[in-house]
């Protein structure tokens, strides 16, 4: 009997799962940004395999200096002739790491804070909402220059401000979901029976919030790539030689008139990737809200 239960459920599941592919499928403009965002992350993922840091990447070539983009160096070389293809195939490691490691992150302190905000209500949703308001009415950008002074500049404190910044977010997506499923009759029978709080969270809430969660996590990395670029660019975030691509186009602010090449690739690797990422949230939207299926 617990095994026809069991593959029943599982059934369920790769039901609903195929049900979501085929949906998020039908989308031409999300499918292209999967594509385009897995072939970044196997970038990212073999970066050491493709390009030698210490000769591709920091090794600098002087009689290569400012080089123009040619079939030796399809982007053209930086100030002290580094290529800037491997130096921003290489930084699609950092800025991708930035971006999930930050949302991940921000995702596993705000989703059970904003859960137990949600259904347990009362004293305790009164004051955690309160201080996320404090939170909310500063600008995130601001709030991680701030953290990022605080801290310092490295990778790692970047990643901890900027997912600082991310947890008020999740919190408020997920204790709205959260206010909404609570009432269902399935979650007042495992009341009922007498299931305690924790597994009526885990077991029967939050999976059925998982689709708002999943789509905001999934924005909010695009918008941690373009906050730690603008952070690096101002020099608060990944300092250099590490070839972030914020970093990379702050290197090139004296060099926009006689190179433009150092400043046009990074960012257009900047606005690809977030755009690809928001065409996955926009896919994966449409795939699990039923309202918005054709």
């Amino acid at each position: 009997m617990k095994n026809a239960d069991k593959n029943r459920k599982s059934s369920v599941k790769q039901n609903r799962f195929l049900e979501v592919w085929k949906q998020f499928r039908r989308n031409k403009g999300a499918m292209f940004g999967l594509i385009v965002l897995i072939f970044l992350i196997l970038i990212a993922l073999l970066a050491d395999v493709i390009w030698d840091y210490e000769t591709d990447i920091i090794a600098m070539q002087v009689g290569d200096r400012l080089a123009k983009p040619s079939l030796a160096h399809p982007f053209g070389t930086d100030n002290y002739g580094r290529d800037m293809l491997a130096r921003i195939g290489y930084g699609t490691r950092y800025s991708m790491l930035i971006g999930f490691a930050s949302v991940l992150m921000g995702t596993v302190i705000g989703v059970p804070l904003g859960a137990i905000s949600g259904y347990v209500g009362g004293r305790f949703d009164t004051v955690l909402m309160r201080i996320v308001d404090t939170f909310t009415i500063i600008p995130s950008l601001l709030m991680t220059i701030i953290l990022v002074s605080v801290l310092g500049t490295n990778l790692l404190n970047l990643m901890i401000a900027l997912s600082i910044s991310t947890i008020p977010v999740m919190t408020r997506i997920t204790r709205a979901s959260v206010m909404v499923t609570r009432n269902n009759d399935y979650i007042e029978s495992a009341r009922a029976i007498g299931a305690p709080t924790y597994v009526i969270l885990i077991k029967h809430v939050l999976p059925n919030c998982f689709s708002p969660i999943l789509v905001q996590a999934t924005l909010r990395v695009g918008s941690s790539i373009i906050s730690a670029a603008g952070l690096s660019y101002i020099g608060l975030g990944v300092p250099l030689p590490t070839p972030e691509w914020g970093a990379l186009l702050s290197a090139s602010k004296s060099f926009i008139i006689n190179a433009q090449h150092m400043c046009l690739f990074p960012g257009l690797a900047i606005m690809i990737t977030v755009m690809v990422i928001n065409l996955v949230g926009d896919g994966l939207r449409g795939a699990l809200d039923p309202k918005l299926k054709r």
